[in-house]
């Protein structure tokens, strides 16, 4: 990688966040045979495909995914310092950026992360609510910036991953893993989604229990959980505290732990200053989540 050049890397990334040869083309202002060689050469030079060739575009090969983890949160740096040197410090945050994602996410690790010094002066609006609903939105043009539990699919969207989350079945002490047959189940939609993927992945059968508590929000089913209503399943980082002092215990420990992959998007174009910061300090930052 270290004779790479940053044009190969770049037509790369703009390939991989656009989804096709074509859009990106039209992003970098150049010919589309001249980024398919790019691309071409980027994999000879790491000796695996970047790229699966589809019929409305590129779908991206593990390798591409774990280049662009490497590489996204340095070129996006060099771009914003170009936009610091050329149009100064005071224009990056000039515009309000309106920001979409899940409720407990934005909350405990979005918004915390966008405090500090690195975006000092932004104005932020945020959206709260589902995947589908928040993407459409994005695409519509009504949202800069939407960080989601599933992969974007809307085409027009630049797509980067952010981290995995796991998940734990937790409940109180009051619980035991004697008891997951019959404890209550807290979820938070009618149809368990989270509760189902979990029963699938880590016990191999179907979940098809009524659940007793129903909370549209997280924090609302960790929050029951901890109370002793029943027992659940929760991403990792949101009921840390809770295992860690024991008002919570974990009630089975697999192996390999059922994941999901975090996204952030944002639209295909031109990008303004402060909606890039957010993007590339977010991807920077969900490192550490």
């Amino acid at each position: 990688m270290s004779g790479v050049s940053l044009d190969l890397l770049r037509s790369f990334l703009t390939v991989y966040r656009a989804g096709s040869v074509s859009a990106a083309a039209d992003l970098l202002g150049l010919a589309q045979p001249t980024v398919t060689a790019h691309v071409k050469i980027l994999e000879a030079d790491l000796e695996r495909p970047l790229f699966q060739r589809v019929a409305r575009g590129m779908t991206p090969t593990p390798a591409a995914d774990h280049l662009a983890a490497r590489i996204a949160p340095a070129l996006d740096d060099l771009a914003q310092a170009v936009h610091h040197e050329l149009r100064g410090p005071a224009e990056t945050f000039s515009r309000t950026v309106h920001l979409g994602g899940p409720a407990e996410l934005v909350c405990t690790r979005v918004l915390p992360s966008l405090a500090g010094p690195v975006t000092e002066g932004l104005r932020l609006r945020i959206t709260l609510g589902l995947p589908d609903r928040l993407l459409a939105d994005l695409s519509a043009g009504g949202l800069d910036v939407v960080v989601s539990t599933v992969r974007p699919r809307h085409r027009g969207l630049s797509v980067d991953a952010l981290t995995d989350e796991e998940f734990d079945l937790v409940a109180a002490p009051n619980w035991t893993f004697d008891d997951i047959d019959h404890a209550p189940l807290i979820a938070y939609a009618e149809n368990l989604p989270i509760l189902r993927r979990y029963w699938r992945t880590v016990f191999d059968t179907r979940l098809t229990r009524t659940p007793s508590v129903v909370v549209p929000d997280l924090r609302g089913v960790l929050a029951a959980a901890t109370a002793g209503a029943g027992i659940t399943v929760l991403p990792t980082y949101l009921c840390a505290n809770e295992l860690a002092d024991g008002r919570l215990h974990q009630l089975h420990n697999p192996a390999i732990p059922p994941i999901n992959t975090l996204f952030v998007a944002t639209r295909n174009g031109p990008t303004h200053p402060a909606v890039t910061a957010v993007r590339g300090h977010l991807v920077r930052s969900a490192v550490g989540w």
